[in-house]
């Protein structure tokens, strides 16, 4: 019976022939957490504001519907009082929904911003890995084609 190769060294010399740099795993990985912080900052930033209008929004409602809650001496006081509620509550609905509307506009431009400069810092790092893989096999591939001759 035929034995068959043991091909273990074989693939152990392919493989130390061809070294992994972690370095570039580690840089990727430092990239990467970089960009998750600014997209979180960004994301905490909006939430604050978001909050910050809300609780305004909030208290500038309360702060009408005390006014309804006032006792009247005439009674078509009280329809002025809910007719000026009624007012109010829309003037103050469309203030805070245009703040609403520029957090979201701050945020979709931060965001694009951040895209684009991931986007580059991405293309460079890979750029620059390609490189250096194609020095190292270009190495290792005259190297081998020395030992051949």
């Amino acid at each position: 019976m035929t034995k068959t190769p043991d091909f273990t060294k074989v693939v152990q010399d392919m493989m130390a022939s061809f070294p992994v740099d972690a370095s570039a795993f580690q840089n990727a990985f430092k990239t990467q957490a970089a960009f998750a912080e600014k997209f979180s900052k960004v994301a905490i930033e909006a939430a604050e504001k978001s909050t910050e209008i809300s609780a305004k929004w909030t208290k500038d409602t309360l702060a009408k519907v005390a006014d309804i809650a006032k006792a009247k001496s005439e009674p078509a006081d009280y329809s002025k009082s809910v007719t000026d509620f009624a007012s109010a509550a829309a003037e103050m609905a469309a203030e805070n929904l245009a703040a609403f509307a520029e957090v979201a506009k701050k945020v979709q431009m931060e965001t694009v911003e951040l895209m684009l400069a991931a986007g580059k810092d991405i293309s460079e790092d890979a750029t620059a890995a390609v490189k250096k893989a194609t020095a190292e096999v270009t190495s290792v591939a005259k190297k081998a084609a020395a030992a051949a001759k």
